[in-house]
């Protein structure tokens, strides 16, 4: 079972290092995204550890923008082009950890053949909360002064956003586990689909959409499992999920996700050290 660790990031190198030493196993590999608005040198060390490359067209990443999705995007391609045949390519952010051990990781997908893990809530019905995303025009790639004054005044007068097809919309989560089979026919579909990726470049948190609404109106849906087999806790209702301490660790302990989000060592690292303790 030969896994390719992507991994996203834009801060925190250190806790990226230490993410890459506790998925370290002989059938793994890992090809980090630096945000290109970050500088890459304080990542360079963790390229001293096994099996790390870092993906060579990064992408200047906005927040809830079209560009999250380019940036995986062109990551999948290099890991696909590398020549080396994985089992699965399984998409993390810098601030995720795991809680159950490599081991137990491994044999899980091993057990799981062909599976694409992803979260896949359907807009229409089940995620309604997401609707406006679709129907509105908005510009999250592009900062200038009065943004959000165009954004309303295009809503207002431009008629409704014409949706490409009959496609159905699903998604939620940004991170997701698939095979490369998935990634290739994802890649090839936006790629000969233009119709989609304009829309979708207007879309606010596009990631949150795009490669399960791919999957989900394809021949391989039958493969897609409503799971991403990551624990995030939302209770705060922020639009970012809370930040996890030793005050989670009960719940983190008994979850039967195989990884979650987010941590930052700098608020606490203590909950990193016993999720080492215990996912030995």
């Amino acid at each position: 079972m030969k896994i390719a660790h992507l991994i996203l990031c834009h801060a925190y190198p250190g806790q990226l290092k230490r993410l890459v030493g506790k998925l370290a196993h002989e059938d793994a590999h890992f090809y980090i995204h630096v945000d290109r608005k970050a500088g890459i040198d304080p990542f360079l060390p963790v390229g001293n550890e096994p099996g790390v490359f870092f993906i060579e067209r990064r992408v200047k990443v906005k927040w809830a923008g079209y560009s999250q999705v380019q940036a995986i995007l062109n990551s999948l391609e290099e890991i696909l082009a590398s020549g080396t045949e994985y089992d699965y390519i399984n998409v993390l952010s810098g601030q995720d950890y795991p809680i159950k051990s490599t081991s137990e990781i491994h044999k899980f997908l091993a057990d799981h053949p062909g599976k694409a893990f992803m979260h896949t809530l359907r807009v229409e019905d089940e995620w309604k909360e997401a609707m406006p995303r679709l129907t509105k025009y908005h510009l999250s790639d592009w900062s200038f002064p009065g943004k959000f004054g165009l954004e309303r005044l295009m809503n207002a007068i431009l008629p409704r956003r014409k949706q490409p097809g009959s496609i159905v919309f699903v998604g939620r989560s940004s991170w997701f586990t698939l095979t490369p089979v998935c990634a290739a026919y994802i890649l090839k579909y936006i790629r000969e689909h233009t119709s989609f990726r304009r829309f979708f470049r207007l879309t606010w948190g596009a990631d949150e959409m795009v490669f399960q609404t791919v999957l989900y109106n394809s021949p391989l849906r039958e493969h897609m499992e409503n799971d991403n087999l990551l624990y995030v806790d939302w209770s705060e209702g922020k639009r970012n999920p809370k930040v996890l301490t030793m005050d989670d660790a009960g719940a983190l302990k008994t979850s039967k996700k195989f990884f979650a989000r987010k941590f930052n060592s700098d608020i606490d690292n203590k909950i990193l050290d016993y999720l080492d303790s215990i996912t030995f």
